[in-house]
């Protein structure tokens, strides 16, 4: 299931600070933007419904955890946007971030030694 960009920034706030409250999840998002506490618990009502959020009731509050992972949901997301952006190509997705962006040694060293551990994970030697 693919969040909204909504759902996602209240994944973002679970993922961080782990279980909390509404009234939690609406400081932490005030802090960035303007959210009324009303919108804020409508979000997560319906993200309950959709089963990204579990909650757990007691006597005065909810308190709601994400119900799927960070990783997940990158994978999915990035998943999605390779096949409609790129027609499925991983390569024309890291020509295009690579071409636009200007890469740190660091992260050319990180993305040479990604690239070195997938082709071992693959059998393959270049």
């Amino acid at each position: 299931m693919k969040p909204t960009d909504s759902e996602l920034e209240i994944l973002h706030v679970l993922w961080t600070n782990g279980p909390s409250t509404v009234r939690q999840v609406h400081d932490a998002l005030s802090q960035s933007r303007d959210i009324g506490y009303t919108t804020a618990l409508k979000l997560m009502q319906i993200m309950y419904e959709k089963g990204l959020l579990s909650r757990q009731e007691d006597a005065r509050s909810h308190t709601y955890t994400a119900a799927v992972s960070e990783e997940d949901t990158q994978r999915n997301l990035v998943d999605r946007f390779v096949e409609t952006a790129f027609r499925g190509s991983a390569s024309k997705l890291v020509m295009q971030i690579l071409g636009q962006h200007k890469a740190s040694r660091e992260e050319l060293d990180e993305i040479k030694n990604l690239l070195s551990d997938l082709n071992r994970d693959t059998g393959r030697q270049d």
